[in-house]
């Protein structure tokens, strides 16, 4: 399914009925990374994945792309949908956009996941490397970020035992166009420090992260977990930084807890 909105056509997955879940994938993937979650969390949950501006079957606009205009999308298509309020699911990119939507749309937020992510800004290095990746994008395409990436995604013994995930998550990079990209890269770079957010965060929250995350490793986690009010911290053993798409089942389970735990909270 498609809708118009912000001047760009954004793809999205609405499956079952319920307490909404709205998931966002990380960089650079698209909404089908949600596949193993959509499937299992639909009989009991609406769930609504979305591509991501740039990403997938969205459009990918040459021009600036900030998170906030990310968040911006999320809003629009909730109200397409007709959505008052969701429980809404960040995994790394989808994580930072989590900040800015609850920073803009507070009263819209029935709780947040925030998965493999953190709330620091980029280090002035950090910065440098998405600069980098922009331009290597740009002259080489969307299958040279796959050779760099999938080695920050996924676990050496994913990579090395399970071939057909690893095409998988390629196929999904591969799949971007190069200005969503350098678009989601400038984005990211651009982002302010969230840390002053956490203390502010009045709703349920759950955090996870895969034990081995390299890129968003169990320490940023701790820290959101010790300063956001209503936090819990799960970590998964033996997952990277895609937690849900390396250990699908617990990653799904905790969701359910999650939002089954909040549904409960509404009829008490």
């Amino acid at each position: 399914m498609h809708v118009r909105v912000n001047g760009i056509s954004l793809a999205y997955q609405d499956r079952g009925t319920g307490l909404p879940l709205i998931f966002l994938h990380a960089f650079p993937l698209n909404r089908t990374m949600w596949a193993p979650q959509e499937e299992a969390l639909s009989s009991r949950f609406r769930v609504i994945t979305v591509d991501l501006r740039g990403h997938g079957e969205s459009d990918a606009p040459l021009w600036h792309y900030t998170l906030d205009q990310a968040a911006d999308d999320v809003r629009a298509l909730m109200d397409h949908l007709s959505i008052g309020q969701a429980v809404l699911v960040g995994l790394s990119m989808g994580g930072y956009i989590l900040f800015s939507f609850y920073r803009r749309y507070p009263d819209r937020v029935k709780g947040l996941i925030l998965a493999d992510t953190k709330a620091q800004a980029d280090t002035p290095d950090g910065r440098d490397a998405r600069f980098q990746m922009a331009q290597i994008a740009y002259r080489q395409g969307p299958a040279a970020i796959a050779d760099i990436m999938l080695s920050k995604l996924l676990s050496p013994e994913t990579i090395t035992a399970k071939p057909d995930l690893v095409r998988t998550v390629r196929s999904m990079i591969e799949g971007n166009q190069i200005s969503g990209i350098a678009g989601d890269l400038m984005a990211m770079a651009e982002r302010p420090d969230s840390t002053p957010v956490l203390e502010t965060m009045a709703c349920p929250t759950q955090i996870i992260v895969g034990e081995r995350d390299q890129a968003t490793p169990p320490s940023e986690a701790k820290f959101m977990a010790d300063r956001i009010p209503r936090a819990r911290l799960t970590v998964i053993p033996d997952a990277a930084h895609l937690a849900n798409v390396e250990q699908p089942d617990t990653f799904t389970q905790i969701v359910h807890v999650f939002a089954s735990d909040l549904e409960r909270e509404k009829t008490a």
